[in-house]
């Protein structure tokens, strides 16, 4: 369609060109049309007449025609120019268009395998994601198998511990038992030793204090054989006496205690290296007179 218009617009272009030309012509000719070349000569004397053709206004026409045929030139060839420049324009456009349309579709395909890795990872991720689960629930399961294991292990190691203690403990008991016993019957024995060498020793010291007493004691006449009287002495360690008092039965009459006291009183100190392991603070002495 465009070859067509172009085809015309030359054509109307060389028709114009044409026209002006024509127009030329004919002005050439209207200028010139008095002139007669083939007049008969006239017999009336020497006559020379001349006729002068305006050239200006011919020029002028020229110019014009000129001028009109390099506008109409210009004219056509910014027409030409201007369409020409549609066309590329035109052309621009469609290429950018298919250009755009090209980038869209290349997005559109991005897009579109971005969805597709999108979706791709995402089920990757809950794949792993289930796998990772599954390994935690099965670690889970191992772990709680193995605590499950070594709690039967140290129940039955602590069951056999124990037993082995109850066994030991037993046997122990059975040897605590057995050296009570021994040691039951060795105190026994080393009391009833004991408790001879005491009775003994505290037969001696009760001797000893009868002696010391009687030896300090000063008779009085009324003093008779026979004579029982039970002391309450106190006395510290050394055998220093602090009190003496007649405690319970003496069948002595007055005097007769009163010597009684005096003795042990005057004797400062009753028997006592020796009698360590017997002493007692507070004795019970029992005073005897049997006559000379």
């Amino acid at each position: 369609m465009f070859a067509w218009h172009e085809i015309f617009a030359r054509f109307r272009a060389f028709s114009l060109a044409i026209g002006v030309h024509a127009l030329m012509a004919a002005l050439v000719v209207v200028g010139t049309m008095n002139w007669q070349p083939f007049r008969k000569p006239m017999n009336v004397g020497l006559t020379i007449e001349a006729v002068i053709v305006d050239t200006s206004e011919i020029k002028k026409q020229r110019e014009a025609a000129r001028k009109a045929v390099e506008m109409e030139d210009r004219r056509q060839q910014r027409a030409e120019e201007l369409e020409r420049q549609k066309k590329r324009e035109k052309e621009q456009e469609k290429a950018a268009e298919k250009k755009r349309q090209q980038e869209l579709e290349a997005q559109k395909k991005r897009d579109a395998q971005d969805r597709l890795q999108a979706l791709r990872m995402e089920r990757e991720r809950k794949r792993e994601d289930e796998r990772l689960k599954q390994q935690r629930e099965l670690d889970q399961v191992r772990a709680e198998r193995e605590a499950a294991d070594r709690q039967r292990n140290v129940e039955e190691q602590r069951l056999k511990q124990i037993e082995a203690r109850k066994e030991k403990d037993l046997q122990e008991q059975q040897r605590l038992q057995q050296v009570a016993e021994r040691q039951r019957q060795a105190d026994e024995q080393a009391r009833e030793f004991r408790a001879g060498q005491m009775a003994t020793l505290s037969d001696n010291y009760q001797a000893a204090i009868q002696s010391f007493v009687t030896q300090n004691w000063l008779r009085p006449p009324t003093a008779q054989p026979g004579l029982r009287c039970t002391l309450k002495i106190v006395q510290i360690p050394g055998g220093e006496v602090i009190s003496a008092a007649i405690a319970g039965r003496c069948n002595g009459d007055e005097a007769t205690r009163r010597s009684i006291l005096a003795a042990v009183e005057r004797g400062g100190a009753l028997p006592y290296r020796g009698f360590e392991d017997v002493f007692q603070r507070e004795i019970d002495f029992i005073f005897i007179y049997e006559g000379d």
